[in-house]
């Protein structure tokens, strides 16, 4: 059943062995740096049990009659991605800011295994079972679910086995209790997480069918030999005040070291062919690409309201100039929600009989939606003038040697006090200038795959084919000079 907010405060309380900022961490639960993300992800596990919110967060199952977090379930239907996206923003207005990895953005990862089934049973039977149970498994315990992706790779101009091969996590013995593993990925909020689907990094395999490298699990996050080394957090730097999105949502990301760890077999998930772990990485983000381009939506929300609340306070949005970027912002908030929306619309069933987001909408989306957002918070900065990088901070306007004298140029009338103004400032700062700002436009850019690989499943996902009989039938072509080599289109929903 879906858990509380101290149960999962209780169940990341094991000891695990966690550095930051060179320091060993007793309790990732109460230091600063993570306590306020921490705390988010507990109170979705407490909305899912108030009043106000229950019926949004979760959902009765019918065979167990037991209530289960909504951000899980297997959509089968358009009105489930509908209500997962509710989910989500309900969240986000609760937060008041964005956070991306929080469990309903992985759990789609083993969706599409469970879409790969066949494909993988076809390569090797023995794991089949294990990605079944432990979607059910993770839907009825609702654990706090991750993904650790990417490798540190060292010279990517060698094969793993020509440097030093924990450079790629890898198998290094086989055992009758199962797979002992070495290396590292690097994964957000796994200091914090319950449990991650651990995946390959594509490698120069060569022509290799089997290899060490080409392994798929999950891994309990307090697994003996497990180390999570983490990027100094921004909460806790300075007053929140100043940077209150930094000291709320910031979520930590981990260097997570496997040294020689024991992963059951009844937790692996594919091993060896690299043909299996090829296909899984080909559709991995089929479902999880929803998530991350709700996130950008939500991120263009926050960019409109500061820009526009900035423009209102100095009175100038009636300008022309000043219209037209607060319009093309509007334009890239509204291109995002029309590919979300489309995606549903246009839904696509998949192999398993999931409802799948349209995947060339859903991937087109994507592409707007990262390729644009550094252009779009610099237009943001425009529109919030230049007094978000020279605002003193709050410690001066609290100072009553001073404080006369910021309230007189702060104040901007009757309606916009000083202290309004200075928030609005600060929060903007924080949004679109500060380290956590520029930590967020990278996040976005890379958090799925590299921009490259958000074209490529465009190009995979796209429909050639009609384009292609369109221009055969309009030049009159003959049938032999037309030869598609596009995969079978899945069957849309009507």
């Amino acid at each position: 059943m879906i858990r509380t907010g101290e149960q999962y405060r209780d169940s990341i309380r094991d000891g695990r062995q966690v550095w930051i900022n060179g320091e060993r961490v007793n309790d990732v639960t109460t230091h600063p740096m993570f306590k306020p993300i921490v705390d988010i992800r507990a109170r979705i596990y407490d909305m899912a049990h108030e009043k106000a919110t229950q019926g949004v967060m979760s959902y009765v199952d019918e065979t167990t009659g037991e209530r289960n977090a909504i951000g899980l379930k297997l959509p089968y239907t358009q009105q489930d991605w509908h209500d997962k996206r509710l989910a989500v923003d309900i969240v986000l207005d609760d937060i008041g800011g964005i956070a991306t990895r929080v469990g309903d953005e992985t759990i789609g990862e083993m969706w599409s295994l469970y879409d790969g089934k066949d494909v993988l049973n076809e390569v090797d039977p023995r794991f089949a079972e294990n990605i079944e149970r432990h979607i059910h498994r993770t839907l009825h315990e609702d654990p706090f679910h991750v993904s650790a992706n990417t490798d540190p790779k060292g010279d990517r101009s060698k094969p793993p086995q020509e440097q030093d091969p924990d450079m790629l996590l890898h198998v290094v013995k086989e055992t009758d209790a199962g797979i002992v593993v070495r290396g590292a990925k690097y994964e957000t909020a796994a200091a914090y997480a319950n449990q991650a689907f651990v995946k390959p990094t594509i490698a120069n395999w060569g022509d290799a069918k089997l290899s060490d490298y080409a392994v798929g699990f999950i891994v309990n996050m307090s697994a003996p030999g497990l180390k999570f080394i983490c990027r100094t957090g921004f909460a806790g730097r300075a007053n929140p005040e100043d940077y209150p999105l930094s000291n709320r949502c910031d979520e930590i990301d981990t260097l997570l070291i496997f040294d020689n760890v024991l992963i059951p077999w009844e937790d692996v998930l594919f091993y060896q062919h690299t043909k299996a772990a090829t296909f899984i990485r080909a559709t991995l983000h089929r479902y999880s690409a929803f998530a991350f381009v709700q996130r950008n939506l939500r991120l263009a929300d926050l960019m409109i309201g500061a820009a526009l609340f900035n423009a209102r306070q100095t009175g100038l949005e009636k300008q022309q100039a000043v219209q037209e970027k607060l319009s093309t912002l509007a334009v890239y908030r509204e291109t995002i929600n029309a590919h979300l929306t489309a995606s549903i619309a246009c839904g696509e069933r998949s192999p398993a009989g999931l409802m799948m987001p349209n995947q060339s909408l859903l991937y087109t989306g994507r592409v707007q939606a990262c390729s644009r957002l550094h252009e779009m918070m610099h237009l943001a900065r425009e529109l919030c003038g230049g007094q978000i990088c020279v605002t003193p901070d709050a410690a001066s306007f609290a100072n009553p040697e001073i404080s006369d004298w910021l309230d007189k140029y702060y104040t901007v009338n009757e309606n916009w006090v000083s202290d309004d103004r200075r928030k609005l400032l600060a929060f903007a700062r924080d949004l679109l200038n500060s380290d956590y700002a520029g930590h967020r436009l990278t996040f976005q850019l890379f958090a799925q795959s590299p921009p490259f690989a958000h074209l490529g499943a465009v190009f995979r996902n796209f429909d050639f084919d009609s384009t292609l009989g369109y221009v055969k039938k309009a030049a009159n072509l003959s049938d032999r000079v037309v030869q598609s080599s596009a995969e079978p289109r899945l069957k849309r929903v009507v």
